[in-house]
């Protein structure tokens, strides 16, 4: 039978007591054990073999793009879809099931001309989740919570699109923003319990979310439980904007999330090591949730229920995680096998001996400075009101050549730069964003970028 799912006008809020002890509850679940997120989604859709009509419905059988492939749309117009496979993660052992808005942003919702949809879309995919994991709690007796999920988007702020044109940016800050927040709006409405900032590729997006959410708590709505969840993509050790995990961790730290982690790209072996790193770092609780291995030679994932749930028991039975699940090629037989083989194992303990005492800052990678730190060298000549050359070459738009300035400070021992662009002849907001995107495409500069 299909879920009934209302669209409803009016926030849903729970009152402020309750989300207070919502946060309160959920760590109370930490310290006691291990907790259990659901799977792929995208794996589980794939699955039904849908077709461009199936994934149009009613609604959209007009519409002039393509939208087969569209993923979130189908919480609208495959709602019972949507809601079963949820179920069958809740029913496998899943304590928390993500909402089907990956890709629920206006700006990647534009490459489907949907753009207009992004705030139902984000609302009707955490009524659906609301509804299922209301249902099993029900059923079971056993309390189940949904994490509103928002993904990277398809665009960066930190990677050029353009090789030619190394400060190019197809997307602001600012933009960002006002796309996480519309998102953000309807996970909340809809009745998320935790919000779950995902799958980060680029720490500067992530920023803009983080930013979005804390405006909203602040201002507009009771704040939730925050999750944030990076992506190594390859053994480096690197997020694709070439940030280590520790650095990562601080870059994102002022948010003070509850649960800090990884997921996809890798398998569980391949993500070990940083999940360990990234541990020994935070004070947070740490969500692990790998793909099922490695991808094959046709994209798909080999790796069987038992071997991911193996692998994954390794994590909880050394004290490295707090929460864990699957991501892509993960479904809800993954998900069985894993809770019972986590069952049991003792959740880790937070530390919060790597930040005591210390300044942390990062670029690309980490510096942290504390008592015992030796003498630390700030670069000041990227300052237009302290270098004559330095402000010669911006006011002349030579941002390529002015890189030169930040190069040289960083060869002569710099840690740190400090950049100024307080000029009255000068746009400063515009002239700091444009330089900051030349340092980036720069390594050996933006490892000391703060």
């Amino acid at each position: 039978m299909s879920p009934t799912i209302h669209e409803r006008a009016e926030p849903g809020q729970p009152s402020a007591a309750t989300k207070k002890s919502l946060k309160h509850e959920i760590e109370t679940i930490l310290r006691e054990r291990i907790m259990i997120l659901d799977g792929g989604m995208g794996t589980m859709i794939q699955q039904h073999m849908l077709s461009e009509e199936e994934f149009r419905g009613q609604e959209f059988k007009d519409h002039l793009k393509p939208l087969k492939g569209n993923n979130d749309l189908l919480s609208i117009t495959q709602t019972d879809i949507i809601y079963k496979i949820h179920k069958e993660y809740l029913m496998s052992g899943a304590d928390i099931i993500e909402t089907n808005t990956f890709s629920s942003t206006r700006i990647a919702q534009a490459d489907y001309g949907l753009e207009h949809l992004a705030y139902r879309l984000n609302k009707i995919s955490a009524q659906v989740a609301r509804k299922a994991a209301d249902d099993v709690t029900a059923e079971t007796g056993h309390k189940r919570y949904v994490a509103g999920a928002m993904g990277p988007t398809n665009k960066t702020l930190s990677v050029s699109p353009s090789v030619e044109k190394p400060d190019y940016r197809n997307v602001t800050f600012d933009e960002l923003v006002e796309a996480y927040t519309e998102q953000a709006k309807g996970l909340l409405d809809g009745g998320a319990d935790i919000i779950l900032v995902e799958t980060i590729f680029d720490t500067a997006n992530a920023k803009a979310a983080l930013f979005a959410l804390q405006k909203l708590f602040e201002e507009e709505y009771e704040p939730r439980p925050l999750f944030v969840s990076g992506t190594i993509v390859d053994k480096s050790g690197r997020t694709l904007s070439g940030q280590t995990g520790e650095a990562f961790v601080i870059s994102i730290s002022h948010s003070e999330p509850l649960c800090i982690g990884l997921n996809c790209a890798l398998g569980a072996v391949e993500m070990r090591p940083f999940i360990e790193t990234i541990g020994k770092c935070t004070n947070a609780y740490i969500i692990c949730y790998p793909n099922a291995g490695l991808p094959n030679t046709f994209g798909g994932y080999d790796e069987t229920p038992e071997v991911t749930a193996k692998h994954l028991k390794t994590f909880a039975t050394d004290g490295l995680v707090n929460i864990v699940g699957g991501c892509c090629g993960t479904t809800p037989a993954h998900i069985r096998e894993i809770a019972e083989a986590v069952q049991g194992c003792k959740p880790r303990v937070p530390t919060s001996s790597f930040s005591e005492g210390y300044m942390l800052l990062s670029g690309l990678e980490p510096f942290r400075i504390g008592q015992y730190t030796n003498f630390v060298n700030i670069g000041e000549r990227c300052n237009v009101a302290g270098s004559k050359r330095f402000a010669k070459l911006i006011m002349a738009g030579k941002y390529e050549d002015a890189l030169s300035v930040a190069k040289a400070q960083v060869e002569m021992g710099a840690q740190i730069l400090d950049i100024n662009m307080d000029d009255g002849m000068l746009d400063g907001p515009s002239a700091m964003a444009r330089f900051c995107n030349f340092i980036a495409s720069e390594p050996d500069i933006a490892k000391k970028l703060d």
